[in-house]
């Protein structure tokens, strides 16, 4: 019996990019959680301590939405790294202001993240490291920057609950 599926004609970066993606969020996740953040914690923290920024500046740099963006405050807002007040520059708007320990925790998390990506990156030799980063920067900031508009967004895989 013959094969009725069509022939690929090039390789599935779909594929690539995702699982690569899911094992490094896992990674990174668990990485993580050794100091009781999550990404999107780490995410918020860092560019917070950036600038003063609101919740919707800091969702749309993270990538969240509202509902996301609110848990993820409010959760460091229990643990005491962060709060919310108003800003300095514009009374009606609130910020996300990052505690003394808040800023602590960040300097452990972003080197929490920046090993994580030097051991991906490391088992590349040197020259592929700064190919593969290069292209994947050209591509993030070129032919792959915004998505296409579309009758239904595509949807992000889903992380399997444990």
């Amino acid at each position: 019996m013959t094969s009725m599926a069509p022939a690929r004609t090039q390789t599935d970066l779909s594929f690539l990019l995702d699982h690569t993606g899911h094992v490094l969020r896992g990674r990174m996740t668990a990485a993580l959680a050794e100091i009781g953040l999550t990404p999107r914690m780490h995410c918020v923290l860092v560019h917070a301590l950036e600038e003063e920024r609101t919740q919707i500046q800091l969702a749309e740099l993270g990538d969240m939405d509202k509902t996301t963006m609110v848990v993820t405050v409010d959760a460091l807002e229990k643990a005491g790294l962060a709060e919310r007040r108003p800003s300095s520059r514009d009374r009606r708007a609130r910020i996300v202001a990052v505690t003394e320990e808040g800023a602590r925790v960040a300097a452990r998390s972003q080197q929490i993240v920046d090993g994580v990506h030097e051991a991906a990156l490391g088992s590349l030799p040197a020259d592929q490291r700064e190919a593969l980063v290069r292209a994947l920067d050209a591509l993030a900031t070129g032919h792959l920057a915004t998505s296409p508009e579309a009758p239904r967004p595509a949807r992000r895989a889903r992380e399997r609950q444990k």
